[in-house]
């Protein structure tokens, strides 16, 4: 068989500072579209305050990261932060991506999303309010 390799680009527009969708429905049709049966999957969030990451659909779960990200990197007050001195209000924003992290590669086997259990992606948005794009990219045959 022969290598071969897709590409989609998925947009979002989250109305909140902050959200997290699950995508994995975007990413399976991209597959099915693909042709692909066998290979990888690459999701890249292509903004750096976003994040694409894998992990359990579960609301407490995302009520969870909203608290512990807003511990670990308050959005406010937006001064304490030297990238915001170039009128920027989005410092916050690149610490929770770089701590959620900006892409994921999952297998394909036999034409499916290889996940264990109760995994699915999402894509994270730290500062939202604007259009931005996540990367489908896969790879196999």
């Amino acid at each position: 068989m022969t290598m071969k390799s897709y590409r989609k680009e998925l947009w979002f527009n989250i109305p909140s500072r902050r959200g997290f969708v699950n995508i994995t429905p975007q990413v399976q049709e991209a597959l099915r579209e693909s042709g692909i049966r066998e290979g990888l999957v690459l999701v890249n969030a292509m903004h750096i305050t976003a994040s694409v990451f894998i992990n359990d659909d579960e609301h407490g779960l995302h009520q969870d990261y909203e608290k512990w990200l807003e511990g670990l990197a308050p959005h406010e007050p937006v001064s304490q932060y030297r990238h915001n001195d170039t009128g920027e209000d989005n410092a916050d924003a690149h610490l929770k991506r770089q701590v959620m992290g900006r892409d994921v590669v999952v297998a394909v086997t036999n034409g499916q999303l290889d996940f264990g259990p109760w995994e699915q992606i999402f894509y994270g948005e730290f500062d939202g309010r604007r259009r931005k794009r996540v990367l489908v990219k896969i790879i196999g045959e």
